[in-house]
């Protein structure tokens, strides 16, 4: 898979004349600060402040944030002193341990129990043992193209028996976290990404911080509007790869956020087709109803989990899941190109 480093899902497009402007009674710069260390993807952190040094100073905040989140979320690597997923999900003589973890690892864990419940069971941090089994034929069949191969359906059947989500148990007043299942692994990655940036809005709002947008691999969450009042722009970027219409939707945001779920990021080759990353837990396969799916809404956390499971559903199914939450808006692209939407998802 060919990467667009700084074309994910969703672009942030601020106007080129607008570097420069009075607001307040002093005059604000535009600056921007790239990160590649989080979350596998290119993290943008764009605002407006009188002078760098204010800007570097929220940057830096916002960047030490979503390092901590993504050391605590990371399901592939330990960290010296920490305990994150990675080591909720190590074994220790045939079984789990009772982990005492970090809060921000409780509150997110219960917060995917919450989408799971709402979703219908299509999203399920419980499901690692099935997507580890994806990961490792993915990897391999990038790697090395000539090879690539499907898992074998007996095997991912296998591992979908230990997919109980009821199998963590999180007590949040000891602050432990428990697999009760031996083979049961955690994979967080639909919602891990888009909780830890709507987390550090969240924190940015209670500083009194406005007129920020974050950008996580396409995770978008804009902190209030921009210097001069104005809300930012936000397009969708085109699926079908169509350079004469590079985005199909623009979106005007403050204080919202948007994320797009795609069959376009993620995926390998075999025998002529793609194989994207967004696997659905009944069929065990990727999921191919649709090309992308994008929700608006307040919370990035919620944003994320949504795009996944609509990804995962049918139609009538997604429309009414999203009808039924309040200030949720969603659009989706059907393999034939066409777009489908809910009244209130800009055109």
């Amino acid at each position: 898979m060919v990467k667009k480093i700084f074309s994910a899902i969703i672009a942030v497009f601020i106007s080129a004349q607008c570097l420069c402007l009075f607001a307040c009674g002093k005059t604000k710069t535009k600056y921007s600060e790239y990160s590649f260390d989080f979350f596998d993807t290119v993290t943008t952190v764009t605002g407006y402040a009188e002078n760098k040094e204010e800007f570097e100073k929220v940057s830096e905040l916002v960047l030490g944030e979503l390092g901590e989140y993504h050391r605590l979320f990371d399901i592939y690597k330990r960290y010296d002193g920490m305990e994150n997923l990675c080591t909720i999900n190590e074994l220790v003589g045939g079984a789990h341990r009772t982990v005492k973890a970090d809060a921000r690892i409780i509150d997110m864990l219960i917060y995917a129990k919450e989408m799971y419940e709402k979703t219908g069971g299509k999203v399920n941090v419980a499901m690692g043992s099935v997507l580890s089994i994806w990961h490792d034929y993915r990897s391999e069949g990038m790697n090395n193209p000539w090879e690539a191969e499907l898992p074998p359906m007996d095997k991912l059947e296998k591992a979908a028996e230990h997919t109980d989500i009821s199998a963590l148990v999180i007590d949040k007043e000891n602050g432990t976290v428990t697999i009760t299942d031996p083979e049961v692994r955690l994979d967080v990655g639909a919602i891990a990404k888009g909780y830890a940036v709507e987390m550090v809005a969240q924190e940015l709002e209670k500083q009194g911080i406005s007129g920020y947008v974050l950008n996580v691999g396409g995770n978008v969450r804009t902190i209030g509007a921009k210097a001069d009042g104005e809300p930012w722009t936000v397009g969708v970027e085109n699926p079908q790869d169509d350079e004469s219409v590079p985005y199909i939707a623009y979106l005007k945001l403050a204080g919202q956020s948007l994320v797009t779920s795609g069959s376009y990021q993620r995926y390998y080759i075999v025998d002529g087709k793609r194989y994207h990353h967004i696997i659905d837990p009944e069929t065990l396969m990727p999921s191919e109803g649709f090309v992308s799916v994008s929700v608006l809404c307040k919370s990035s956390a919620m944003g994320d989990a949504l795009s996944t499971a609509l990804f995962c559903m049918d139609f009538e199914s997604g429309f009414a899941l999203i009808e039924s939450i309040d200030e949720a808006e969603a659009m989706w692209v059907m393999p034939d190109g066409s777009i489908k939407r809910t009244e209130g998802f800009p055109g």
